[in-house]
């Protein structure tokens, strides 16, 4: 598939510095095609997986944003960072990642669990406090795994 190419490309940042930004943020916003034709996005807290180079999110197994899914799997994913100043000038310098690709819902439990384990990681404050969220929740919650099919980022100049 041909993807548009950034046209601010002077801002565009490296692939590296785009997965920097996954690694560290710590919530995004998933985009996906909704009902009658209209856009639903909604915030969402998320893990980049550098073993299979795949996004993973949780939520309930039922609601709107799984409708979303059944009818296209398609979405975008956006992240930003909270930016930074440069001395002597008031407009922050945020960091932008968007990425396009297909979301799959996992099916195997193990994997699953795996999968929610890394998720809580990244959020808990302790690998604790995640296995008794992990016991308490287990099979009422649901996976996704955005596979990316394209990837920019871009340094923002918000002046």
């Amino acid at each position: 598939m041909e993807w548009r190419e950034m046209r601010r490309f002077r801002q565009q940042i490296s692939q590296e510095e785009c997965l920097e930004v996954l690694r560290n943020e710590k919530r995004g916003v998933l985009a996906l095609n909704g009902e009658n034709g209209y856009p639903y996005a909604l915030p969402v807290n998320f893990f980049y997986d550098e073993e299979d180079g795949r996004i993973y999110f949780h939520g309930a197994k039922e609601g709107a944003k799984m409708d979303c899914l059944q009818a296209d799997d398609r979405v975008c994913f956006l992240v930003y960072t909270q930016g930074f100043q440069k001395e002597g000038d008031w407009a922050y310098y945020p960091t932008s990642v968007i990425v396009r690709g297909r979301v799959s819902i996992l099916s195997d439990p193990a994997r699953i669990k795996e999968q929610c384990r890394k998720i809580g990681l990244k959020y808990y404050p302790t690998e604790g406090s995640v296995e008794k969220v992990l016991r308490d929740t287990e099979g009422r919650f649901s996976v996704l795994a955005l596979s990316v099919e394209h990837m920019t980022g871009k340094l923002v100049h918000e002046s």
